[in-house]
């Protein structure tokens, strides 16, 4: 036998013997938690132990989510993580004969349920009644706003305080536009069921590429940190995208204290949190970006009957933050007004 041929048989037959023979881990061990429910939350401590299924001498066990190493303090571990939503929480067994990963699907939720918001309206402004809104976006004192409807998708450049629109890009009419955001002079503008997004030259105001999606299979909204962006699907999944590639590098859920929630629509970044419309319901979601807590809920309900009445009048959607006032900017599908507000604890 050649040397190479010993040196390849010998790694094998280690790893081989690291798995434990022909025996899966899962064979092996499994992860049990005391008094299982399947749903915890943040900061929850539970106990756990391993089931030792073949009786292997266990030497040591060290557990993790998503990377991070949760200490076992007397068989108990605390949900100290990141990220909520379905996780997966994985268990490094030493054992005698090499060492072996299992894992443990759960569902952790937000620690606290989410604070209720309402609004005072501060100024409003006439908006084009024929939009069907589906993004808005400041950039300086200029409020740009993506359109949908096949045939009728536009992106939009406008002077917010008469509604005169500036500028005007059609999309062809095989797409339906979406949410739109504005990074580093690039404007970004997504399609509903195409699975193809557009750039744009913010300063020429002219398109100037298209990318793809990735996992996500259809676009709602977007928006930006000022330095990842945000995209909406119509899941319980906001990914985040590289402005670069516009590769989707991950993704955050949504979830509340109770549940999962799949509602997120239109979006905006404002004071490190992203700014959600729930998608047919006159109320808006405020999210932490990194864990997808569902913080709090802006209740706009009335909002709607301060619009002119007219047989294509739609839900509430559209959201852009505007830095210099700090207030928002919310109108409708097919309303006739924008409404400056600020938002303030109910009482």
């Amino acid at each position: 036998m050649s040397f190479l041929k010993l040196i390849s048989c010998s790694s094998f037959l280690l790893l081989f013997l690291a798995c434990g023979g022909n025996d899966k881990p899962s064979s092996l061990f499994e992860i049990e938690i005391e008094k299982e429910k399947g749903v915890y939350h943040l900061q929850d401590e539970i106990q756990v132990r391993v089931a030792n299924k073949k009786d292997k001498e266990i030497r040591d066990v060290e557990y993790s989510m998503d990377g991070r190493k949760l200490p076992l303090d007397d068989n108990r571990i605390r949900l100290d993580i990141e990220k909520l939503g379905n996780r997966t929480l994985t268990a490094k067994i030493t054992f005698e004969g090499g060492e072996a990963e299992i894992n443990k699907d759960i569902l952790v939720l937000a620690k606290d349920a989410p604070e209720i918001y309402t609004y005072e309206i501060v100024n409003t402004y006439p908006h084009n009644k024929n939009s069907f809104t589906q993004g808005l976006e400041f950039h300086n004192d200029t409020l740009y706003e993506g359109t949908g409807k096949k045939g009728k998708s536009a992106l939009m450049k406008i002077n917010y305080t008469t509604g005169e629109i500036l500028e005007q890009i059609n999309l062809d009419n095989a797409y339906f536009g979406e949410g739109i955001t504005i990074l580093d002079n690039t404007i970004y503008q997504l399609t509903w069921q195409s699975g193809i997004g557009f750039t744009y030259d913010l300063n020429k105001f002219e398109k100037t590429g298209s990318f793809k999606y990735g996992k996500s299979k259809e676009g709602w909204g977007l928006c930006n940190d000022g330095k990842k962006i945000y995209k909406s699907d119509g899941t319980e999944k906001i990914w985040i995208l590289d402005p670069t590639t516009l590769a989707e590098e991950g993704y955050i859920q949504t979830v509340t204290n109770k549940s999962v929630f799949n509602k997120a629509n239109e979006l905006e970044y404002a004071e490190g949190k992203i700014y959600a419309n729930v998608w047919q319901k006159e109320s808006m979601m405020i999210i932490d970006p990194v864990s997808g807590a569902i913080e709090g809920v802006i209740n706009f309900g009335g909002l709607k009957e301060k619009v002119g009445k007219h047989p294509q009048l739609d839900v509430l959607n559209g959201v852009a933050y505007h830095p210099g006032r700090k207030t928002l900017f919310v109108t409708g599908k097919y309303w006739d007004k924008i409404f400056e507000v600020r938002i303030k604890p109910r009482e």
